[in-house]
């Protein structure tokens, strides 16, 4: 048995017997451990000019898949294939689930959250009462605990659209519940799991924190639901962003700090070149994951500069909603391996897979990993160093 500990936190045990050792090295996939511990699968291969790896056997080329590349018969579960959403090599019955994206609170009395050191993607966007709000999105990753669970907003239904994803959340305003919702729903670009419409399936009330910020589920919990409701429970095809390998660790800077203001919280990333990861910290302190009391971390981080406004006023409630502008294009910074690259967001439609650009007008590969996108209106004191 090989303990795989992806990317620092989330572990996955892989059977290997004997013979498929042999197969997997003589294909160029290795199990390595990195510095500070962490066993890592990577493979012996080189990026091409269109950003699929390929390896070297016995001096013949053999593809890797790639991220990029549309498999032309499914892989077998426990054949190392790349996650679509993340990019990092790991079992195909897990590189292939089904996005799952939750709404989740960040009211300062609904922290700390459970839940990121699981996630391949994490948005963080405004929302009204000058509060803030995650969308936080698993494929490999298993979290034990994933909460609390909030409602739902027209701009984030618009960001699980990007992967055809379920969509997790406890009700929402007006707007997204009549119009958002059911016309993503239509075009299958997400697959909605609302408890207050009978989607209670995977959601529970925790004793230990108040409502509204109770709600909390798993990522078995909603893997189980999914044929329940008749919904797929592999990737149904989305568009994918290019990644690639970590540079050596000689070429990566000594540090690089990011700051990102919120009302309600400041968001720090702390470069490691020795892991080439970021910390996490959310007002100068680490942030911990209580579904594992591990740290937070991130591979990249795009701040992405989007406009926030006023929406409609819900005469129901009393609220005035409020849309943030992430479908266009505008100013993004990516943060990657201690380097900060300046350029441009842009996403065509609802339903289209926001991509990131320098300035030169090429998109930009990520590193395999973790992706925190931190969505701030123009003019936001975005600082680093």
């Amino acid at each position: 048995m090989i303990k795989r500990n992806l990317a620092g936190h989330r572990s996955v045990v892989i059977a290997v017997s004997a013979i498929a050792v042999v197969a997997i090295a003589a294909a160029g996939v290795l199990m390595v451990v990195k510095p500070g511990g962490t066993a890592q699968a990577t493979a012996t291969a080189t990026l091409g000019a269109t950003g699929s790896a390929s390896a070297s056997v016995s001096g013949s080329q053999t593809t890797l898949p790639s991220p990029s590349d549309t498999p032309t018969a499914s892989p077998a579960p426990g054949e190392l294939v790349y996650a679509n959403l993340d990019g990092v090599l790991i079992r195909a019955d897990l590189a292939l689930r089904l996005p799952m994206a939750i709404s989740i609170g960040d009211n300062a009395v609904a922290r700390p959250q459970s839940g990121f050191s699981s996630a391949s993607i994490v948005y963080q966007g405004y929302e009204e009462y000058s509060e803030d709000r995650y969308l936080m999105i698993f494929q490999e990753g298993t979290a034990s605990d994933i909460g609390g669970v909030r409602s739902a907003r027209p701009y984030f239904a618009r960001w699980a659209a990007e992967y055809k994803a379920l969509y997790g959340h406890f009700g929402g305003d007006t707007k997204v519940l009549s119009q958002t919702i059911p016309a993503l729903s239509a075009s299958g670009s997400i697959y909605n799991m609302d408890d207050l419409s009978g989607g209670s399936c995977p959601y529970r009330r925790i004793t230990t924190r108040a409502a509204p910020h109770n709600a909390y589920t798993t990522s078995a919990a909603l893997i189980a639901c999914l044929p329940k409701v008749g919904y797929p429970t592999t990737y149904q095809g989305a568009p994918v962003r290019p990644f690639v390998d970590d540079t050596q660790t000689a070429d990566r800077p000594a540090s690089q700090s990011i700051t990102v203001p919120y009302h309600t919280v400041s968001v720090g990333y702390q470069f490691d070149p020795a892991t080439d990861k970021y910390i996490r910290l959310l007002n100068g302190q680490k942030q911990i994951d209580p579904a594992n009391n591990q740290q937070v971390f991130a591979r990249n981080i795009v701040v992405m500069f989007q406009t926030v406004s006023n929406d409609y006023f819900e005469t129901s409630t009393g609220i005035q909603r409020i849309d943030i502008g992430n479908v266009g294009s505008g100013k993004a910074i990516v943060f990657k391996e201690g380097k900060a690259i300046t350029g441009t967001w842009k996403k065509t439609s609802d339903t289209a897979l926001t991509r990131f650009y320098d300035d030169s007008g090429n998109e930009i590969p990520l590193v395999r990993g973790e992706i925190f996108i931190q969505s701030v209106p123009p003019g936001t004191a975005v600082t680093y160093k």
